[in-house]
C-alpha cells in the first residue's frame, strides 16, 4: 500500500469515499493514470481529478503464483487484471480480480469496481475488481 503524498491524495481520498477518481486534461481533454503533475500529451501542468464509474473490461490478465511482497506470502495464487474503463476515453488500471483464484478469466470480460475500507494496521481503502454475475436475458 503506497503513501498518500500530495500527488496522489485526490486518488486516495476518492477510494475511502467510494469514489473512484483519475485525472484528466483541462487543455486537450486527455485521460492519464497513474497521476502526474502535468498531462502525458499536450505537459499543461493542470491535470483534473474527475469521477468515473468504477467499470470496465478486462483488457488482460495475469494468474500470480509466486508472492511478490513478503505481506502476500501464503496468500497464492491471485488473479491481477488490467482493466480498460470506457468512462475515461479507455484508461487501463490495474488491480486484483476478487473471486475463485482458479476461475476462468476472459478478455473482454465485464468487471466492477468494489472499494475494500481496511481499517487494520492504519484505515485504507483498495480498489478491487469483481466479474458482475450473469443475469439472463430478459423473455
Amino acid at each position: 500500500m503506497p503513501e498518500s503524498d500530495d500527488l496522489s491524495k485526490p486518488y486516495w481520498d476518492g477510494l475511502r469515499e467510494s469514489r473512484l477518481r483519475v485525472q484528466r486534461c483541462t487543455h486537450c481533454q486527455t485521460w492519464q493514470f497513474g497521476p502526474e503533475w502535468i498531462c502525458h500529451k499536450c505537459h499543461a501542468f493542470d491535470p483534473a481529478w474527475v469521477d468515473v464509474a468504477p467499470h470496465g473490461r478486462i483488457f488482460s490478465w495475469e494468474r500470480v503464483w509466486h508472492p511478490s511482497h513478503a505481506c502476500l506470502k501464503g496468500h497464492g495464487p491471485y488473479l491481477v487484471v488490467l482493466v480498460e474503463l470506457p468512462d475515461a476515453g479507455g484508461l487501463r488500471m490495474l488491480g486484483n480480480l476478487l473471486g475463485d483464484p482458479l476461475q476462468q478469466v476472459h478478455i473482454g470480460a465485464p468487471v466492477t469496481g468494489v472499494f475494500e475500507h481496511h481499517s487494520q494496521p492504519f484505515p485504507h481503502t483498495l480498489l478491487q475488481w469483481t466479474i458482475p454475475p450473469c443475469t439472463p436475458p430478459d423473455r
